[in-house]
């Protein structure tokens, strides 16, 4: 985050190239491009492995709630995917007090919702409301809950006043998607989802497909290109593979890593990395589990894992390996820290020695039907029997897995991807279900611990000397605690044909298909 997003200096999209990505919704350019005339019309079918939940509509923790957000909402800003250097979205330009107490929104003018009535900023006001009631589950609620008051006095302008500084305000304000209020109830059943983005919500047929039409008057001219998008709901990662090969889809997301390169190299499709979107693979310990509250046990563990092998098997080399959380890019990346865990069979021996006990046999929860995670608690599996740790591999359904992560309900390790690193680095120990220091679903502890995420989350400027230094103590209390082990920082990666130009992605891996088009 640049010095002067956290001042008094006013951000505005209309500097340079920022109002280009603030009208269009695209955080970046990917590995496709189009030039020319763009060719309108068309429908965009594609596949996700896991469908929506609509109680996890502020988790961002399954593709089908990513999906529908990415198509049918958005935010009051975007970070481009290469940066934290917020471009205009539906807030056109932005200021923040010295003190850090004060963040004035001037709103774009003209946006209209699915159902026509006028985007003010009574709707920020809501929506960020919304967020922060407990019963929706949003890994950032903290953040939001600690903004005191919304000014609406004008519906052009939205004025927060927040309890304390707050170094990751802009990541809470590129997170949260502008609902209507008129039609929220709809959002908790599944039935009725409204936005201001390019696409509506038609219909979901639960185990079968999300449909989405053209949002005619969306603010941008002549956007989106699309006419319609329809998402099937394949959990089988060799069937998506088999339909994208046969051509009856042209977008997947959840095959294999190795199925994309073989698709890739026999000229089926195109892969697109979403670098900037890194997620991270890691195995995590629940503490009340007997064994596992010893920190030896979980450092032996730690010492045991075969990150190597994972990363380049698994995950085909699509990222590095990791003792932290944090991506090359982060303010709190530190190359030797990240590397304090290497495997050392030898090391993890004798932690498992001074212990002096032996480890029961330990339940290791995955989410089916990910190849991905599978091809991973088979390796990490053998690498603990190795140190003479059994396990015994617990698949999970995604809605079992899910609530078991929300309410720290492991029967002991877990495997799992885990997201947020990428944003201000506050906003993952403060937010993360895996990693919130006030309760996580390790059930991990810390006065230590606690004290460090808050100094960090409370700082004016996400990016300054003071907070790079509290990041470096957060890192430092992550090793210490040793409750949730990385294994890797993953860039995922989708599988798309040829004849489809402009995807693009958000962060958080929502679908962007803004200008997208269909070229064959």
């Amino acid at each position: 985050m640049s010095t002067a997003l956290s001042r008094r200096t006013l951000l505005s999209g209309a500097a340079g190239g920022a109002v280009l990505l603030g009208l269009t919704g695209c955080a970046s350019a990917v590995d496709q491009e189009t030039s020319g005339t763009p060719k309108k019309g068309g429908t965009f079918a594609g596949a996700i492995g896991t469908d929506l939940v609509p109680a996890n509509f502020y988790t961002n923790s399954n593709d089908g709630v990513t999906t529908i957000i990415g198509l049918v909402y958005e935010s009051l800003i975007l970070y481009p995917n290469d940066s934290l250097k917020p471009q205009a979205r539906l807030a056109e330009s932005w200021t923040i007090s010295d003190d850090g107490l004060t963040v004035t929104l001037k709103l774009r003018q003209g946006v209209k919702f699915h159902t026509g009535r006028a985007f003010t900023s009574e709707d920020v006001k809501f929506s960020l409301e919304s967020y922060a009631d407990p019963k929706w589950n949003g890994q950032l609620k903290s953040t939001a809950a600690a903004i005191a008051a919304v000014d609406t006095a004008d519906p052009n302008t939205a004025v927060l006043t927040l309890k304390h500084p707050l170094g990751n305000i802009l990541d809470l304000l590129e997170i949260v998607p502008i609902v209507d209020k008129e039609t929220f109830a709809g959002i908790g059943d599944g039935s009725r989802y409204v936005g201001t983005g390019p696409f509506k919500f038609e219909k979901w047929t639960p185990n079968a497909r999300l449909q989405f039409t053209k949002n005619a008057e969306y603010r941008v001219p002549d956007r989106p290109y699309l006419d319609a998008v329809d998402i099937a709901v394949i959990p089988d990662a060799t069937a998506q593979a088999n339909q994208i090969r046969s051509g009856q889809i042209d977008y997947a997301y959840g095959i294999s890593n190795l199925d994309i390169e073989r698709l890739e190299k026999a000229g089926d499709i195109t892969k697109i990395q979403r670098t900037g979107a890194e997620i991270q693979v890691y195995v995590a310990a629940n503490l009340t589990v007997d064994g596992l509250e010893d920190v030896r046990v979980r450092q032996a563990i730690a010492y045991a894992l075969d990150r190597d092998r994972i990363l380049s098997e698994v995950f085909r080399g699509a990222g590095y390996t990791a003792s932290l959380p944090w991506p090359k890019t982060s303010p709190a990346y530190d190359e030797e820290l990240n590397n304090f865990y290497k495997k050392d069979v030898a090391k993890a021996k004798s932690l498992l020695a001074d212990y002096g006990k032996k480890v029961p046999t330990l339940k290791y929860s995955y989410q089916t039907p990910s190849p991905l995670f599978q091809a991973t608690a088979q390796i990490v599996q053998a690498n603990l029997k190795e140190i003479g740790i059994d396990v015994e591999l617990d698949p999970l359904d995604p809605p079992t897995f899910v609530a078991q992560l929300i309410g720290g309900k492991f029967p002991g390790l877990w495997t799992a991807y885990h997201s947020w690193a990428q944003y201000t680095p506050s906003t993952l120990t403060v937010s993360a279900y895996p990693f919130n220091a006030l309760k996580n679903s390790s059930h991990y502890e810390s006065d230590t611990y606690i004290k460090d995420a808050d100094a960090a989350w409370k700082q004016i400027k996400g990016d300054s000397p003071e907070a790079i230094e509290s990041y470096r103590k957060l890192s430092k209390d992550l090793l210490d605690g040793a409750f949730l082990l990385e294994i890797a920082i993953i860039e995922g990666r989708w599988a798309v044909t040829d004849r489809v130009k402009g995807i693009s992605y958000t962060k958080r891996s929502e679908l962007l298909l803004t200008d997208a088009q269909l070229t064959g």
